[in-house]
């Protein structure tokens, strides 16, 4: 075999090998965050980023403050590390390559880390364009790291007042079985 063939059959395995590497659905979920029966995993994705809170008077109590929460700003990452999208208010997931999915929230674990926000299982609310996020049905997000609701600095002084909270997520999205 010449070195030219052997290095065009080499390409083509290494090829072969990136496109079977499907993402592998996380082995540590809580039975309240299973996805439904007939889903199959289509994108294990990493979100680093915010949690987004203003400081606001209670509704019941006006002379009461408390931080609430806002939205998500984060990047999202594939497993090469490699920008593939955003996360933002809504829930939404955005991808660059055009595609989108809007969560609602079904359930909530606290997960292990006392120190971080909830796990949660989302349910797709709406989809749109051609790529990753367009047929997505349930979301997780798992393996939180910080993120929680700040504990002290909201006053009347400070109403209006926002903050940003570092966070890390991994978000696993499911779609159909074809």
């Amino acid at each position: 075999m010449t070195r030219a063939r052997s290095m065009i059959y080499a390409g083509l395995f290494a090829l072969a090998g990136c496109a079977s590497q499907r993402p592998m659905p996380p082995t540590d979920v809580p039975a309240t965050l299973q996805v439904a029966d007939g889903q199959v995993l289509t994108a294990a994705l990493h979100g680093t980023g915010v949690q987004i809170y203003e400081c606001r008077a209670g509704a019941q109590d006006p002379k009461r403050f408390a931080w609430i929460f806002e939205a998500p700003a984060a990047d999202l990452s594939d497993r090469s590390g490699k920008d593939v999208g955003r996360h933002y208010a809504g829930p939404t997931w955005e991808g660059y390559d055009g595609s989108k999915v809007v969560g609602d929230v079904v359930a909530r674990d606290n997960g292990p880390n006392p120190n971080a926000v909830q796990w949660l299982l989302l349910r797709a609310k709406s989809n749109s364009g051609k790529g990753m996020f367009a047929k997505t049905q349930f979301i997780q997000r798992l393996h939180t790291i910080g993120g929680l609701t700040p504990t002290a600095g909201c006053d009347a002084a400070h109403a209006g007042q926002r903050t940003r909270v570092a966070y890390s997520a991994d978000y696993y999205f499911y779609a159909a079985r074809r």
